[in-house]
């Protein structure tokens, strides 16, 4: 009785190993892969978030892009005057500037564009021509996001600011901007073929971002699902069926009063007895 009591209290079928050396075997493996499962939910999480972050800075780059592209062909026309020329130039000075600060965006402080060197701002302009300067390397930042699926998440500036053909797109902002400084039209419209270079790998990348983000979407729905499916199956090792429990409960109670009414007729009559 004081078994089944306590597997009434508790809800809990396995009071010691010995209850269910099996279930106690199983148990145990079903909450290491649940804490397992858990340490894969918050990978999957970090990933999805970094690769946010990553795509709404890929945004706002390209969007800096199409309007950059807009600009080259209005400089590269020669019907401007030098007051449009110029204001042109500043704008191109401005957009510049955001580039910057959208390839130095971060994640819980962390640089997001400068591969292991994430204390580093990964983009800063050369002092001489306005070129990169980059300040990160090439590593790869991987997560484990499933048993043997191991994930590289981030992107480095390198990857954004220098296209298939080798230009910086840093550099040719500068040239840009010099060019219409100095009222080059032409020199500005050669270019215009970079700067589609430029947008096309910006586009490039944020669909690769945009495919991860997609999978890192499967795997954590997977790993929900599997959160469930491994509750569930120890919940079906641990747990005590009540409506067993109570009927075992009230049998071992019949036992017991029948044992007592039993053991108090065995007893035999006192001097007492007859004195009632």
């Amino acid at each position: 009785m004081g078994k089944i009591q306590h597997e009434m209290s508790s809800g809990k079928r396995i009071r010691v190993p010995s209850d269910d050396p099996v279930g106690v075997a199983r148990s145990l493996k079903l909450r290491a892969d649940l804490k397992a499962n858990e340490q894969l939910k918050r990978n999957t999480d970090d990933v999805l978030s970094w690769l946010e972050t990553t795509e709404i800075a890929l945004t706002g780059i390209r969007d800096v892009m199409h309007r950059v592209k807009e600009l080259a062909l209005q400089g590269a026309n020669g019907t401007y005057d030098e007051q449009d020329t110029r204001a042109i130039a500043e704008e191109i000075k401005e957009l510049r500037d955001q580039l910057v600060s959208f390839g130095n965006s971060t994640y819980v402080g962390k640089y997001i564009f400068s591969g292991f060197l994430t204390d580093q701002a990964p983009v800063q302009l050369d002092g001489g021509d306005g070129s990169l300067d980059y300040q990160g390397d090439g590593g790869i930042i991987r997560y484990q996001v499933g048993v043997g699926d191991i994930i590289g998440v981030n992107t480095t500036a390198e990857d954004i600011f220098m296209n298939s053909s080798g230009d910086d797109l840093l550099r040719d902002m500068q040239d840009m901007y010099d060019f219409l400084d100095t009222g080059d039209h032409a020199g500005v419209g050669s270019l215009i073929g970079n700067f589609e270079r430029h947008l096309e790998n910006i586009l490039q990348r944020t669909a690769e971002v945009g495919a991860k983000y997609n999978r890192m979407e499967l795997v954590s729905n997977r790993l929900r699902d599997e959160e469930i499916n491994f509750t569930g199956l120890l919940s079906k090792t641990e747990d005590a069926d009540m409506a067993d429990v109570i009927i075992r409960l009230t049998s071992e109670e019949n036992v017991y009063r029948a044992a007592l009414a039993s053991g108090s007729r065995i007893i035999l009559p006192t001097l007492v007895d007859f004195i009632r």
